[in-house]
């Protein structure tokens, strides 16, 4: 029972934060092709989004041990949604500041909370370890569920009751003051150990170029996620021409990557052993 109680407790904070994520990603070519800037002028903004998430990935991990997992949290909830706000003005560096705040928002979405509740789990807790990837486990399940009726919500506020592309970054605004809040209530403050950036830096370049192994999945996981920032740019201007609800598509999209994962663990459950090579 005390693990469900510390669970819901992350999972109230997290999950919210997730939502306001989520809702985002139908609309934001479409709210910028709203405001009359053209294909290259959006490509800028997208490239300020995806630069500013690979800088500020990097110093993530230090910057939210120093600082303190709890209050990167919160860090997070406001930063997105100042960006959120920003969505609000038609000027193109606004929208470009709100695209670096954005990127600084997603590297401590996925950093700060995951690092909060394993220190919580393990060192005050004590919960055994292999409980920590059962809570993940079902986060990425819920993950998934969100993902989907995101769409489906963001296409429900944009195009249902007509109040636009902007609609769905506002919707995401009070579920991020709730994540924050929530944090602040709810949660203890945790810190990891304080090391120098350049050591973290070339811990990890050691590690990469040390194994053979390690420096492959890399180079896969980034040829695959640069296919998928390419999908990501193009999908709308490719299928908004044709009166597509991207609500809707976005939900078809999330609901098709549930079914692979459910598939892959189906593949390699005991029933069927199969084992990637």
């Amino acid at each position: 029972p005390a693990f469900r109680r510390f669970q819901r407790g992350y999972y109230c904070v997290y999950l919210l934060a997730l939502a306001a994520d989520w809702l985002q990603g139908p609309y934001l070519y479409k709210l910028y092709q709203h405001y009359r800037f053209l294909e290259g002028q959006i490509a800028i903004l997208y490239v300020c989004g995806f630069a500013s998430s690979v800088l500020f990935g990097l110093v993530s991990s230090s910057l939210v041990d120093r600082l303190g997992r709890k209050k990167s949290c919160v860090l997070f909830s406001f930063t997105y949604s100042i960006c959120c706000l920003t969505k609000l003005s038609r000027d193109y560096l606004v929208l470009v500041a709100g695209r670096v705040l954005g990127g600084l928002s997603t590297a401590l979405l996925f950093s700060a909370f995951e690092a909060w509740y394993v220190h919580e789990h393990v060192e005050r807790y004590d919960f055994p370890t292999e409980w920590i990837a059962i809570t993940f486990s079902q986060a990425a399940f819920w993950n998934n569920i969100i993902a989907v009726g995101a769409g489906g919500a963001a296409d429900f506020f944009a195009e249902w009751l007509g109040l636009g592309p902007v609609a769905p970054f506002m919707v995401s605004i009070p579920l991020l003051v709730l994540s924050g809040v929530f944090a602040v209530k709810n949660w203890d403050e945790n810190y990891g150990k304080k090391r120098a950036f350049s050591k973290t830096c070339g811990d990890g370049l050691k590690c990469l170029l040390s194994d053979r192994r390690v420096l492959l999945l890399g180079t896969i996981q980034a040829l695959f996620e640069s296919v998928i920032y390419i999908f990501i740019f193009l999908w709308t201007p490719v299928l908004d021409p044709h009166g597509a609800p991207l609500g809707i598509v976005f939900s078809g999209f999330m609901s098709a990557s549930m079914l692979g994962s459910s598939l892959y663990h189906l593949a390699v459950s005991k029933k069927y052993h199969l084992q990637p090579i």
